[in-house]
């Protein structure tokens, strides 16, 4: 029989019942949330959820910007046995729509950010905070007022480890998103495993996110691993620039940034980044896409913050592969997290020796059950607590992982597989480029290396070409170079390749 667990239990209420609940949970704006302000509020969020029919097992959508009021629904929902699924406040309505279907949710939170396109989507019935009641239309319901207005006493639904709490969504960038389904299991594993024992967060921890909590990546390490350790998170609803997360820093001194290379290159290119005073982090994790070697070497020069690069995925719930606080090795993604085991192995699944290319095959106590409505898809990837990755990796004989983007974003240049991420790390290393990237542009039926860049000063085409073939390989430089003024990228924050592969 599976051991009873709570995941609001567990990570919320038991601060208050331990005799810490005037600690600060979470910075919002100009408040400070307690965590006994926090569980009452999660509280009444849950019950208002059993109002609305929601019970045990039964999925429910947020679609809200990051505040008090999403960490409160997340944990109200968890407290009843329901299960979570999060998606990004800046959708398309048709990207709602797909959502909306997907995952036949009973309940669907929104907020003035979010309602517009839900109701374009067809979304009824929804629970609304943020918009005057006056303006709701039948059927949908003044969340907040209904929060304000429920009982803060709410018993923990009788949840265990192996029951199914957490969907987290793949990306989109090779399709349509699919749920990765979790259960309980998985957040408490990778709090003990990655956050406690790599990242080593403790109690008097401020920890601040670039991407919104939507993103597990963010959502566990603002409002769920800090929690585990009696520590607090930062929210905003604002999206994520250079200038605004420079001033979040300034006005909260954080010790731990959540970050992604997308915005460290901005935040590096700042003009105003030699002003900055980045000194209250002792730390900064970077995952999401690769970060390159060039790029690390450039954070370091500018702020000195060190960096704990990694890679995870929601079909492994969070991270499995770290650097070490104090050991990072730049262009690398570190080694396993403790109880996870990694093998680079061949497309028949045969270990590959160190130093080769292939796909991943990560074992662990976090791999989720299965993708939702895709048996195929979940059969070529999930076998127990087996994973094999779309991604490409290597191993260095002392254990060290690269990685090399995805298997079907190689580009056979020549006759000769090439790497995008190569090429970009080298232009990167050019002082006028800010960021790139580079996709196979298909020329009288040969693919070619095609880059598109983002400069901070004047530079040609040419300037850029005759750059990559001086530190590359001759075959592997951009045939063609293509300026952009920011390059696409998905809710997450990752390189949309599929947008830049279909420009003419």
């Amino acid at each position: 029989m599976s051991e009873p667990f709570n995941l609001a239990t567990h990570f919320l209420d038991r601060h208050v019942t331990e005799g810490r609940g005037d600690r600060t949970a979470l910075y919002v704006g100009d408040r400070t949330v307690s965590y006994a302000s926090l569980t009452a509020l999660a509280n009444r969020a849950g019950n208002v959820l059993l109002d609305a029919g929601v019970r045990k097992g039964q999925r429910v959508l947020l679609a809200l910007s990051d505040g008090e009021e999403f960490v409160a629904a997340w944990y109200g929902a968890q407290k009843i046995g329901a299960v979570t699924a999060e998606v990004y406040p800046f959708l398309q309505p048709k990207d709602y729509a797909y959502y909306l279907g997907y995952t036949e949710a009973v309940a669907v939170l929104a907020d003035a950010v979010t309602l517009p396109a839900l109701r374009e989507a067809g979304a009824t019935g929804l629970l609304v905070t943020g918009v005057p009641e006056a303006q709701l239309r039948p059927g949908e319901r003044p969340f907040r007022t209904l929060v304000d207005s429920a009982s803060d006493a709410l018993e923990a639904a009788p949840t265990t480890l192996d029951d199914v709490g957490i969907w987290k969504f793949t990306t989109g960038s090779t399709g349509a998103p699919k749920a990765c389904v979790h259960t309980l299991r998985s957040p408490l594993e990778s709090f003990e495993r990655y956050a406690v024992q790599v990242l080593g967060l403790r109690e008097d921890d401020r920890v601040l996110a670039v991407p919104k909590l939507f993103f597990g990546y963010a959502r566990d390490l603002v409002a769920l691993f800090p929690f585990g350790v009696g520590a607090a998170g930062i929210a905003f609803p604002e999206r994520s620039t250079a200038d605004l997360m420079f001033g979040l820093i300034a006005r909260y001194r954080p010790t731990v940034l959540v970050n992604v290379p997308t915005m460290m290159s901005a935040m590096v290119a700042h003009p105003a980044a030699a002003e900055q005073d980045l000194s209250c982090l002792r730390m900064a994790t970077s995952a999401g896409e690769a970060l390159p070697p060039e790029l690390h070497r450039k954070w370091d020069a500018a702020f000195g913050v060190p960096v704990v690069d990694g890679i995870g995925s929601s079909e492994a719930y969070h991270i499995y592969l770290s650097n070490r606080p104090g050991a990072a090795r730049a262009g690398t993604l570190g080694t396993p997290v403790p109880g996870y085991t990694a093998q680079v192995v061949d497309e028949l699944g045969q270990p590959l020796p160190d130093g080769e290319i292939g796909p991943l095959r990560v074992t662990g106590p976090t791999i989720a059950l299965e993708y939702f409505g895709d048996p195929e898809k979940s059969a070529r990837t999930f076998d127990g607590d087996t994973l094999t990755s779309g991604d490409l990796f290597s191993r260095s004989s002392d254990g060290y992982f690269r990685h090399h983007g995805r298997a079907d974003a190689l580009l056979k240049v020549g006759g000769v597989f090439v790497a995008p991420g190569e090429i970009e790390d080298c232009l990167l290393g050019h002082p006028a480029v800010v960021d790139c990237a580079v996709v196979g542009h298909e020329v009288d039926g040969l693919v070619v290396p095609r880059a598109y860049v983002v400069v901070r000063s004047a530079v040609s085409a040419d300037e850029l070409k005759t750059h990559a073939k001086a530190h590359l390989a001759k075959h592997k430089y951009p045939r063609e170079v293509v300026f952009m003024t920011e390059l696409p990228r998905t809710a997450n924050g990752k390189l949309d390749r599929r947008a830049l592969a279909v420009r003419p």
